[in-house]
């Protein structure tokens, strides 16, 4: 039998008295798309920001191909987010946010221009590399921030609530780009909801 892609292995968080998440145990296989799906405050978002690195847990292990990631530092972990607000820099182009992952890997330049290309492209927004965010509606930021996520090819993009701020026109057509974006790249998603 093979090991799974990703194993939560009984993570547990706690904050003071308060237990966030108690015996999470997930195991997610190679290109799967899961769903967290659960009240708010459930401890969905911890988990993730757990396997993302932001967060210690108390107890438990995460294991990535099979080798344990809890030691690991957030950004050497090859894992991509997009929270459930934009967070885009504002005083950075398009462009540049999307280049912002690599440039902390300090990936080459030509690689760089490459990549925030086929980013931008592989979310439909192909020639916006010079525009502001404030300028651009909010399906569109939250499209830069996915292209952000995957700039840098992870092999697992965690979705936190991508879609909250969104209205239900705009969570129909990123709902339907997320899907295509994840039959197109393969990556691994564990994606939380509440609804």
């Amino acid at each position: 039998m093979t090991s799974p892609y990703l194993h939560i292995n009984g993570i547990r968080k706690t904050f003071g008295d308060v237990v966030a998440t108690d015996h999470v145990e997930l195991e997610i296989g190679e290109g799967e798309f899961m769903t967290f799906l659960s009240p708010s405050g459930s401890g969905k978002s911890t988990t993730l920001y757990i396997l993302a690195g932001f967060q210690d847990p108390t107890a438990g292990d995460i294991r990535l191909r099979g080798k344990s990631i809890l030691r690991t530092p957030s950004h050497k972990r090859n894992i991509g987010m997009v929270f459930q607000r934009y967070t885009l820099f504002p005083h950075l182009s398009v462009g540049e946010n999307v280049a912002s992952p690599l440039r902390v890997r300090r990936a080459p330049q030509a690689e760089i221009a490459a990549k925030v290309k086929r980013a931008l492209s592989l979310v439909r927004l192909d020639g916006f590399a010079d525009r502001m965010p404030a300028n651009m509606s909010g399906g569109q930021q939250q499209r830069v921030a996915l292209a952000r996520a995957l700039v840098y090819d992870p092999p697992v993009l965690l979705m936190d609530e991508p879609l909250s701020a969104l209205d239900k026109k705009l969570r129909e057509e990123i709902q339907y780009e997320i899907r295509r974006i994840h039959q197109q790249t393969g990556v691994t998603i564990p994606y939380v909801t509440h609804d």
